[in-house]
C-alpha cells in the first residue's frame, strides 16, 4: 500500500457507504422502525468537510447507495438473509429515485452516485467504470456500516490492488464494539485516519 502522502489528489475520490435518508434521517425506513444510532447520524457532518477539501485539490466524491429494486408490482427484491435481520422493510423503501434513497442533505449532491444491491461498493455496480473513466486510483471510504458495507467494500478495493484510507471515526455500526473489532481486522488492508487527520492531509497541513 502506498503512502497516502504520495497520492495525487485530482486521481482520488472520498467514497461513501450508504448515508442516506432510509438509513438516517428520522422519517426514513430505519428511523420509523427505530433502528438508530448517534453514531452513525454524526457522519455525514463529520465528513463534509473532507468532501470540500478534496474537491478544492481536484479530487471527488462518490455516493454509493444501497437500493432495493422493485419487481414490476413494485414490491422490492430483498435476499432471504436481509428479509430476516429487517423484516420491517417494505414496498417504496430503498426505491431507485425515491427520497429515502436519496443521499442525506448534508452530503448532497455528489459527483457520481452508485447505486449497490449487496454490501460491497464493488460488486457488481458501476463504480469501477466511473473511476477508469475519470482517471480515479485511489478511495478515501466513510459510511456504515463498519463491519458490512464499509469492510466489504474496503476488502473488495484491496483484491482489486486498489489503494484506500479507510476514516476512523468517519463510519459507524450499530455496535462500537463491532465497529473497533472491524477496524483492527482492516488494519493490514488499508491505511485508516481520522476524519481530523484526513483533513490535515488534503489540507496539505499534515
Amino acid at each position: 500500500m502506498s503512502d497516502p502522502k504520495t497520492w495525487d489528489l485530482t486521481r482520488t475520490a472520498l467514497l461513501t457507504i450508504d448515508l442516506q435518508n432510509d438509513f438516517i434521517h428520522p422519517e426514513g425506513a430505519y428511523g420509523r422502525a427505530g433502528q438508530t444510532s448517534e453514531a452513525i447520524a454524526a457522519l455525514p457532518d463529520r465528513i463534509a468537510p473532507l468532501v470540500a477539501a478534496l474537491r478544492a485539490r481536484g479530487g471527488h466524491y462518490i455516493s454509493a447507495q444501497f437500493t432495493l429494486v422493485p419487481d414490476g408490482k413494485g414490491e422490492p427484491l430483498i435476499s432471504p438473509h436481509l428479509k430476516k435481520l429487517r423484516p420491517f422493510l417494505g414496498r417504496g423503501d430503498f426505491a431507485p429515485g425515491s427520497q429515502g434513497n436519496r443521499l442525506v442533505d448534508a452530503l448532497f449532491p455528489a459527483d457520481f452516485v452508485i447505486e449497490k444491491v449487496a454490501y460491497s461498493a464493488l460488486y457488481q455496480t458501476r463504480l469501477e467504470y466511473i473511476m477508469r473513466a475519470v482517471g480515479i486510483d485511489r478511495l478515501i471510504v466513510g459510511g456504515i456500516v463498519t463491519n458490512g458495507g464499509v469492510a466489504s467494500t474496503l476488502r473488495d478495493a484491496h483484491l482489486r490492488d486498489i489503494d484506500t484510507v479507510m476514516l476512523t471515526d468517519g463510519c459507524a455500526a450499530f455496535k462500537p464494539e463491532v465497529h473497533n473489532a472491524t477496524l483492527i481486522s482492516l488494519g493490514t488492508v488499508t491505511h485508516q485516519m481520522t476524519c481530523a487527520e484526513a483533513l490535515n492531509w488534503l489540507e496539505g497541513t499534515a
